[in-house]
């Protein structure tokens, strides 16, 4: 058994290991290339020499000196332009020959097309004319350096098979294997194929026939020949050729010039072999290389065998087709049955970092793409979750933070139509933090540190555009994104295991999560961010909810009602009421208006209501409702008392009057509400046998009491139904309005089309 790795050795892995693994590569590469060219430079002259008679010739002797003459005078432009007339050979064996050609062709564009898919990473594969024996030797002496790497020193190879698969997979890359494969797992149809009938054979040969420009036409016999051969007896020939066709299909319309060995031209043709290859590739693969799965979610996979190594290159120019597929993809229902067919791929793909990075990008991209349907969304968060459970800790990273970089870049845009699906995004993407608490709480603390650097350079260097930093869509979503992975992974109620949130690995995250949170929403204090300091704030509450930390989220709200906006007299105003869900900032036209303070004091009392709700079955709730409650009866007072008496002039009493009564009815009732939850508590809790040091009662004080059954929590609920039902109701209204609008716009372009 081999010992630890040297220090040596070590150092080697962590200075010079990348660089001498592609120094490798191309010596391997240029190794190749040189035998191959004196390869087929002496097998050129050979055959030169067979065709011209015999060796005693002098002209077969000195073809050197016999060529000179004869293009001595050619330009090279006329001897381009002549053409090239090889030599007919005697045809003493004519089947075999042209089943050598005919396999010659396959491989070729077999071997083009597995160049074509992994050249980044493997660089290029020869096909069968230009890979004669030199290859052969170059991929036999570096088969037998990793040999002897993996005899002195197994820890470092095993290191490779880890982290650098593709270095060890070198050798494979001809697809000749795949037809030796399918051959040893279905040898009784090998002996049925050598006793069919000529006519038999013809029709099997009929789909290789070419058309003028190289290529094969893909037809409805070729595709109801591969799929019971790929459905029923799991041939690897038949998916080479669907693979090949697949490839074909997804780069129809490409503009970069690719050699592709197939054609479609039928619609029909097209979506049928789309089908066969998204539903049975995998299938196919699942079979010959099945995938076992353990308890902990860990895939297994024989990347070590040579049917791996052998199905390698298939395997990187498929994946590479449906990744090109899904970046020209607008059809929902075909982008979702694509997104479905790369959940089996994945475990394949682990061994394929590129590959895996590319995958990654190209599914966030249509996760977070706000013109994405919400089932197609889905499936590419259920993609992305997969890959995150069955992959190793520096991938599970990397979709992390190519997740939340796509969540900030999709919810640039934010309004009515966009909302709902950002808000879809970051409740899918605020579960993938709770499957390795240690990455998420790494990933967490580095985005949002992040988040309070932008927000104390706003603070210190403070400039005429610095807030803009802060106040912003991105911003906002980012912290209501990150109070609900904290609120989803930190609460006991969500995790049975934790007695209370301090337990979750994420917790220490909360702290400076809430003081950012409370920093941003106090950053411009005036009546035109309210709506802001609204979003932020319920952000917190529903922080405070889920962990049972106390959150001071009443000063906040209290700092409203000592404004201008609220002190003064409005304006009367026909607006239409302000949607706080979707706005950040109040256009002027609605400041000091009465339609305006109208919203301000329904977003205040449903928000103070929410904030002490969380609060109602605490054993100190009367302390804790008593300082609002005292500045909510000093306001209603300051108010009441410029409403003018009877002695007073009519021309003073409507300059005086600032008195909004609907706006004074809600806070009233607020207060009224607070001061009867305070009665409840006190009532309860007189026949409490502990003292306030005993912390497990206090928890447990009225443990069996639901929210909503006390006085405060079904005032609460009351006022979330009817913003509920509100919403419902406008959401209505503007689906109405742009159904108006389109048919407008297509009465108007019939109108148009009638004129002309």
């Amino acid at each position: 058994m081999a010992g630890q790795a040297k220090k040596s050795t070590k150092k080697f892995e962590k200075h010079r290991l990348k660089d001498t693994l592609e120094k490798r590569k191309e010596v391997a590469k240029i190794k190749q290339r040189a035998q191959t060219k004196a390869k087929k430079k002496a097998r050129n002259a050979k055959d030169h020499a067979a065709a011209t008679g015999d060796d005693d010739n002098p002209a077969v002797q000195n073809p050197q000196k016999n060529s000179d003459k004869k293009f001595a005078d050619m330009s090279v432009d006329q001897f381009f332009q002549g053409g090239f007339q090889l030599p007919e050979l005697k045809k003493t064996k004519s089947k075999p020959q042209l089943q050598t050609g005919k396999r010659k062709r396959d491989l070729e564009d077999v071997s083009a097309e597995g160049s074509g898919s992994s050249s980044e990473a493997d660089g290029q594969l020869f096909s069968d004319e230009e890979a004669p024996d030199g290859e052969e030797n170059g991929t036999e002496n570096h088969q037998e350096d990793l040999d002897a790497l993996a005899e002195k020193d197994p820890e470092f190879y095993k290191y490779l098979q880890e982290n650098d698969a593709e270095l060890l997979a070198f050798e494979g890359g001809d697809l000749a294997e795949v037809d030796r494969l399918s051959e040893d797992n279905n040898p009784k149809k090998k002996r049925k194929k050598s006793q069919e009938t000529p006519a038999e054979t013809v029709d099997v040969d009929v789909e290789d026939a070419e058309d003028p420009d190289g290529q094969i036409e893909v037809t409805m016999a070729m595709i109801s020949k591969w799929k019971p051969a790929m459905a029923e007896q799991y041939s690897l020939r038949a998916m080479r050729q669907v693979v090949l066709a697949f490839r074909s299909a997804a780069y129809v319309n490409a503009n970069e010039e690719k050699e592709l060995k197939y054609a479609i031209s039928s619609p029909d043709v097209y979506h049928r072999l789309l089908v066969l290859a998204l539903e049975h590739v995998p299938t196919v693969l699942q079979h010959h290389l099945p995938a076992k799965e353990s308890t902990t979610g860990k895939v297994h996979i024989a990347t070590d065998s040579k049917k791996f190594r052998t199905l390698t290159p298939l395997l990187r120019s498929h994946s590479a087709a449906v990744l090109h597929l899904l970046e020209n993809l607008s059809d929902a229902p075909t982008l979702k049955k694509t997104l479905d067919s790369l959940v089996p791929l994945l475990p394949y793909l682990l061994s394929f970092k590129k590959v895996l990075k590319s995958l990654v990008k190209s599914t966030v991209d249509i996760w977070s793409d706000p013109s994405t349907s919400d089932s197609a969304r889905i499936t590419a968060f259920l993609v992305i979750r997969r890959l995150a459970v069955i992959s190793d800790a520096s991938i599970r990273e990397a979709v992390l933070r190519t997740i939340y970089q796509g969540l900030v870049t999709g919810s640039r845009v934010t309004n009515h139509h966009t909302l709902p699906a950002i808000n879809l995004m970051k409740n899918s993407a605020a579960e993938l933090w709770g499957i390795d608490p240690a990455i998420g709480y790494t990933t967490g603390f580095v985005y949002i540190r992040q988040l309070a650097v932008h927000l104390r350079s706003s603070i210190t260097q403070p400039t005429k555009d610095s807030y803009k930093q802060i106040y912003n869509w991105q911003y906002v979503h980012s912290l209501d994104f990150w109070s609900r992975v904290l609120s989803t992974h930190c609460s006991p109620l969500t995790n049975p295991s934790f007695k209370s949130a301090s337990d979750s690995p994420l917790h220490p995250l909360l702290y400076p999560l809430v003081q950012i949170t409370l920093g941003a929403l106090r950053l411009i204090p005036t009546p035109t961010y309210y709506p802001l300091r609204f979003h932020l704030t319920r952000s917190l509450l529903r922080l405070s909810r889920a962990t049972t930390t106390y959150i001071p989220l009443a000063p906040s709200l209290l700092e409203v009602l000592q404004s201008a906006e609220m002190s003064k007299a409005p304006k009367p105003s026909t607006l239409k009421p302000l949607d706080f869900s979707a706005a950040l900032r109040v256009p002027k036209p609605y400041l000091r208006t009465r339609t305006y303070q109208d919203g301000l004091g329904e977003q205040l009392v449903e928000l103070l209501a929410d904030a002490f709700a969380a609060w109602a079955k605490h054993v100190a709730f009367p302390e804790l409702a008593l300082p609002p409650i005292v500045h909510l009866k000093r306001w209603l007072k300051s108010t009441s008392s410029h409403t003018s008496n009877g002695t007073s002039k009519p021309r003073n009493n409507n300059k005086n009057n600032k008195k909004n009564s609907r706006l004074t009815s809600s806070l009233a009732l607020l207060v009224q509400k607070l001061e009867s939850q305070a009665r409840w508590i006190e009532e309860r809790r007189r026949a409490v046998d502990f003292a306030p040091a005993n912390r497990e009662q206090v928890a447990g004080f009225l443990s069996g009491v639901q929210v909503g059954e006390t006085p405060l929590g079904a005032f609460a609920e009351g006022l979330r139904a009817k913003r509920e039902e509100r919403e419902k109701v406008l959401e209505m209204a503007r689906g109405r309005e742009r159904r108006e609008e389109e048919g407008g716009v297509d009465g108007m372009d019939e109108e148009d089309e009638e004129e002309e």
